[in-house]
């Protein structure tokens, strides 16, 4: 399993630098991705850089936060699963642990003027900072005719149609290994040597990561069933974010329009504009992105909480949904780092992952408009015509203090270069200054 190093890591060194990854690891994937590389490739040479690139791209493969992944990869191959599991979760708790405080605070002071007017500069400033994942996304994805279409249908899929996230991802993946294996150039695929039957196969070490994960992950999906049963707000919080779990590809961003509208329209346990909120408290601390999802546990879990008390039930739910959003990683990874050589050459998953990576520009498309219409505006109806299902503002609700606070967001990150945390700090002040303003 572990490849010979000149320079190997003991645990205890490896536990110190994951720790000191974890705290440091803000400014979404690309930036993490970048530290983990200067930390333990560049500064320590832990890994090889071929071992590392190699590795990021089976990640990409993968559901779930591709940075994390990678840690626990990292991880798994210096000390095996200890290091594994070191690794990857010390990349998690500590964003966990702040997003937690941060959800607490924003659960009691949801309701006082000045909180909700910092909150309206946060959430302008969340439109800016998508749009600018939107750009970043397609300038990377969208390299050939045919991913510029398969981004336009995902759009146009998900925000004309109403079709389930899930649906989409399941058709570009079997879109994309169709195209992939019959004209890969259509999805700007490299040329790799066809995948080697010869080549080791480690069934025993994938099942039993498998089993012992999938155990790992359903346990606290069982005790629920137990003791509260499955009509209890946890079982429906638990059972929503495994589903979430199997399908993120592409990034936090692919996913949260799908979240927030299930979160939002589907159970109700947050309004539209608390979904910004939360995704602009993930921007500010260390960790994956995704960890937005213990914001959404955290007061879906508050606001339904028999038999606890509203806190007792939001820790239970901020704790069970990062449980099933990230024990998902681990297994992705114990189970298929044995076999990276294998599925790096698989053209028909190579196709399917570039063809999920060009409609994940759609999905960020589509949740750009959603987080807009009910951002800039107090009231979005939902119309049915035929087939479609169009989300339309009523003008006169337009909030024109949002629409200017974005647009100064967008001044900040486009126009100046100024990163997230420093446009967001910025676009809260804003928020403060006009809140008392009608």
């Amino acid at each position: 399993m572990n490849t010979h190093f000149d320079n190997p890591p003991t645990l205890g060194q490896l536990t110190r630098a994951s720790a000191r990854i974890g705290f440091l690891s803000f400014g979404g994937p690309a930036g993490q991705i970048a530290l983990m590389h200067r930390e333990l490739v560049e500064e320590r040479g832990w890994l090889g850089e071929q071992d590392y690139l190699q590795a990021l791209n089976l990640c990409h493969l993968l559901p779930g936060p591709e940075a994390q992944q990678l840690a626990t990869w990292i991880g798994w191959k210096l000390h095996g699963w200890k290091g594994g599991i070191i690794a990857g979760g010390l990349f998690v708790l500590p964003g966990a642990a702040v997003m937690l405080a941060l959800s607490m605070l924003y659960g009691l002071a949801a309701n006082l003027e000045w909180f909700a007017a910092l909150f309206l500069g946060i959430k302008a400033a969340v439109l800016a900072i998508i749009a600018q994942a939107l750009v970043r996304v397609a300038g990377r994805a969208l390299k050939t005719g045919t991913q510029k279409i398969l981004a336009a249908l995902a759009f146009t899929a998900l925000f004309l149609f109403d079709v389930p996230f899930p649906a989409v991802v399941v058709a570009a993946l079997l879109l994309g290994a169709i195209i992939g294996k019959l004209r890969p150039s259509m999805l700007a695929l490299a040329h790799r040597e066809p995948a080697s039957t010869s080549i080791f196969q480690p069934w025993a070490a994938s099942i039993g990561a498998v089993l012992v994960w999938g155990v790992i992950w359903a346990a606290p999906m069982v005790v629920i069933a137990i003791t509260l049963g499955p009509d209890h707000r946890l079982w429906k919080i638990g059972a929503f974010f495994s589903q979430l779990a199997v399908v993120t590809f592409g990034g936090a961003y692919a996913v949260l329009s799908y979240m927030a509208q299930e979160a939002v329209a589907g159970y109700g346990w947050l309004a539209p504009g608390e979904m910004a909120d939360g995704l602009g408290l993930a921007e500010t601390t260390p960790g994956p992105l995704i960890m937005v999802t213990q914001f959404v546990g955290y007061l879906a879990a508050l606001r339904a909480p028999e038999p606890f008390s509203p806190l007792v039930a939001g820790l239970l739910g901020a704790g069970l949904t990062t449980w099933v959003t990230f024990a998902p990683c681990f297994l992705w990874i114990f189970a298929l780092a044995p076999w990276m050589e294998h599925l790096q050459r698989l053209r028909s998953l190579q196709g399917g992952l570039a063809a999920v990576t060009a409609a994940v520009v759609g999905v960020i498309a589509n949740l750009a408009v959603w987080f807009a219409l009910h951002v800039l505006f107090r009231r979005v109806a939902s119309v049915q015509a035929g087939p479609l299902h169009l989300q339309v503002p009523d003008p006169a609700t337009l909030d024109w203090r949002a629409a200017v606070i974005a647009g100064f967001a967008a001044w900040l990150i486009f126009r100046l270069g100024r990163g997230i945390a420093f446009s967001l700090a910025l676009c809260a002040l804003a928020g403060l200054a006009l809140g008392r303003v009608g």
